[in-house]
């Protein structure tokens, strides 16, 4: 049995120290508040509404309290991830799901057709509520200098849910009534963010990347997005099989490049034409035009090892050139 080399449960401020290193030769501290429009919210209300998504989702829900938020990915059959979710409760009756706007519609029509008798009832809430990123010292003005990622704190009607940090700075998702005054904390650039987001390493799983994935693919067992002590949902049963017999061949890695990347795309090694090694999850233009792009690649484990002393190719195997970042947190190895 392999060691377990990093703790789900390892605080922001540890994950944080492991990165300010690397934020020295970006701008100083970012921080202040974005709307986040790309997301959206499906409502789950009702006794049984926590009973269906722990049936439903690769996280405990049931174990989730007020105090508290998960990240969980809805799989199919194959395990495949449909879509990617950070959920916290407004109530003992009432759960919120926050996932890609592009993906809502579907995954909303595929989870009510499970509902059955379950006391539950799903809905599109995206209207009702407003939805910002929250960044550097905005984060501690809300929730204070300590936290760990997936905690959450409520400020009347409004949450505030900590994400995995980014080069050095505190991230937060803001989830509040729609209507409701906005934090007057300045306004962060949604460029900005999105290479916050990017740099964090956990990706939101959106329409091009459908299916493509099982949750190990984008290191969501490494984050807190996948508990393998519940019981079954869709896909449990391959996903606890690429995790306890050692074949995960795929994971995630951050990639750096000057030319703009399209989420899908293709990533090949420079000596094989014929077959892609990786593929774009997500990407975003660094802070300063000249700086080029971070991305968020779902890659061959052993092609990442390759890329270590080897250029990376976008597109095909005589594409631009890409390098290899180092992820902000360690993975869990196969048990």
């Amino acid at each position: 049995m392999a060691m377990i080399i990093h703790s789900m449960h390892t605080s922001s401020s540890d994950i944080a120290a492991k990165t300010t290193l690397d934020s020295l030769n970006f701008p100083p501290q970012f921080s202040g508040t974005t709307a986040l429009k790309h997301l959206g919210v499906i409502r789950v209300e009702g006794e049984e509404g926590a009973k269906f998504l722990q049936g439903q989702l690769t996280q405990d829900v049931m174990l989730m309290g007020m105090t508290d938020s998960r990240l969980a990915a809805f799989c199919n059959a194959k395990g495949r991830m449909q879509a990617s979710f950070v959920i916290f409760r407004r109530s003992q009756t009432e759960i919120l799901l926050v996932c890609s706007r592009d993906l809502l519609a579907q995954t909303l029509k595929r989870l009510s057709m499970f509902v059955m008798r379950a006391k539950a009832k799903l809905s599109d809430a995206s209207e009702d509520f407003l939805l910002l990123g929250v960044a550097g010292q905005a984060v501690q003005v809300l929730a204070g200098s300590e936290g760990l990622p997936w905690s959450k704190v409520d400020h009347d009607l409004a949450s505030l849910v900590r994400l995995y940090p980014a080069k050095g700075h505190a991230r937060a998702l803001w989830c509040a009534p729609s209507g409701s005054a906005m934090p007057d904390l300045g306004d962060l650039p949604l460029a900005v963010w999105n290479w916050l987001e990017v740099n964090a390493g956990v990706a939101t799983l959106t329409q091009p990347v459908f299916e493509a994935f099982v949750p190990q693919m984008l290191n969501y067992e490494s984050v807190g997005g996948v508990s393998f002590k519940k019981g079954c949902y869709p896909g449990q049963e391959i996903i606890a099989r690429s995790q306890f017999r050692g074949t995960l061949k795929r994971r995630a890695y951050l990639i750096h490049g000057q030319t703009e990347l399209v989420v899908g795309q293709e990533v090949f090694k420079p000596d094989d034409a014929e077959q892609a090694c990786g593929t774009v999850v997500a990407w975003a233009a660094c802070p300063s035009a000249d700086e080029g792009f971070d991305a968020i690649v779902s890659m061959q484990t052993s092609a990442a090892a390759d890329g270590l002393t080897s250029q990376l190719r976008l597109g095909s195997a005589n594409g631009q050139s890409l390098s290899l970042l180092p992820l902000p947190y360690e993975l869990l190895e196969d048990l």
